[in-house]
């Protein structure tokens, strides 16, 4: 695999946490991001090649701190990981400031990331932009019902990359949509049939074979492709 500089939020549990893990001990330099460093005692046990910086993306003044405080450095992977889920409840039911809050978090936020570490992923040998999305959002595969605010805006998230996989063509960025899989983290529970190891390891193995030609696709962590 390569190697490079990788930037991941959300990286202080789950799935950020290990993308952190496993990047860091393939000889990364990771530069991890969740909203409250002095809390992030498992990422401060990764070793020197982590650095830890605060992040809370649904704030604007903090991505434009984190930007100016990056200024000049090269990411070779950014890694949208940040979200939250909001409930599961039925047609009619859905707390509207929380699907507010779920589209401020997982559509709104990794585009607003997104356009303030542009130069940082455009200077890099890499250039790819990694959003941790979910096939619950893929309108093709067959949506079953319930948690409104999650799928929304999951769905809104891939059009969003979608676009400015097109727009930012002449940048040489290589944008991915990828789905982890049902994972055992807090959000997927520990009944969910995929590891966090195992989910992280087959991502990775996308991201590292990706090249501009699959920018603005979706897949899953194993690589295979998803409706949209």
């Amino acid at each position: 695999m390569h190697t490079g500089t990788a930037l991941i939020t959300g990286a202080n549990r789950g799935l950020g946490l290990e993308f952190a893990r496993q990047y860091a001990a393939d000889g990364w330099r990771v530069i991890a991001c969740c909203r409250s460093p002095v809390e992030a005692s498992e990422l401060k046990k990764l070793g020197s090649k982590v650095e830890v910086h605060a992040l809370d993306v649904a704030s604007q003044d903090s991505i434009r701190h984190l930007a100016k405080a990056l200024a000049g450095t090269p990411i070779d992977v950014l890694i949208n990981n940040a979200g939250m889920h909001g409930d599961r409840r039925a047609f009619g039911e859905t707390d509207v400031a929380l699907w507010k809050k779920a589209f401020e978090v997982n559509t709104i936020a990794p585009v607003q990331v997104l356009a303030a570490l542009l130069e940082n992923v455009a200077s890099s040998a890499q250039k790819k932009v990694v959003n941790i999305t979910s096939k619950v959002g893929s309108i093709g595969d067959g949506p079953s019902g319930g948690s409104y605010a999650y799928r929304t805006s999951r769905t809104a998230l891939n059009m969003a990359m979608v676009n400015a996989a097109h727009e930012l063509r002449n940048h040489g960025v290589t944008i991915l949509l990828l789905h982890p899989g049902w994972v055992q983290t807090d959000m997927g529970g520990p009944s969910a049939p995929v590891s966090i190891e195992q989910s992280i390891m087959g991502m990775r193995r996308v991201i590292d074979k990706a090249t501009q030609a699959e920018t603005g696709h979706f897949y899953d962590y194993t690589g295979r492709q998803i409706p949209w």
